[in-house]
């Protein structure tokens, strides 16, 4: 679900307050000033912020516009998406060999989140996405949580030979 879904949702879903929940989507999570809003949305700046002070309710043609144009700026953000975030220990982080990746004609940078609890990992991935990450690679532990609060691909890291190499080692130190 996107800003402006979550936006309507929240609104007309949940009957939360119409000012709180568009501060919340402009400033935060989209990240855009009220002037740069007004300026994508043709929507005049003291309008806008009558709205958000509670002053002023939108009628139906400014609420659209309102709606249109988050999808819009969240559409352009999510084209400048470029890095795959990995949350994980520094352990795992060390043995990175690549700092980038390229799929086809696609290139993504690879940017590295170290954690050490779980709270930690859930913490970095929401972060990662805020800074815009295209997807998201984190341990089976956490990817479940992590995929019902990110909007955007989790993909779960699967050590294979690692584990099996864990199993030698604690059998040749019982041994």
């Amino acid at each position: 679900m996107g800003i402006a879904d979550t936006v309507v949702s929240e609104i007309f879903g949940r009957g939360k307050d119409l000012p709180k929940v568009l501060t919340e989507a402009i400033k935060h999570e989209l990240g855009v000033s009220i002037g740069e809003f007004s300026e994508k949305s043709g929507i005049p700046v003291s309008t806008l912020y009558k709205i958000l002070a509670g002053e002023r309710d939108p009628n139906l043609r400014t609420f659209r516009k309102i709606i249109t144009t988050i999808r819009e700026i969240e559409i352009g953000s999510a084209e400048k998406r470029r890095f795959i975030a990995v949350v994980c220990s520094r352990g795992c982080l060390d043995v990175l060999d690549r700092r980038k990746i390229s799929i086809g004609e696609e290139s993504f940078d690879i940017r590295e989140y170290a954690v050490t609890t779980m709270e930690e990992a859930i913490i970095a991935a929401i972060q990662a996405e805020r800074e815009g990450a295209s997807a998201l690679v984190c341990a089976p532990i956490v990817s479940p949580t992590v995929e019902r609060i990110v909007n955007i691909p989790v993909a779960t890291i699967r050590p294979r030979t690692s584990i099996m190499l864990a199993i030698e080692l604690a059998a040749k130190k019982i041994c």
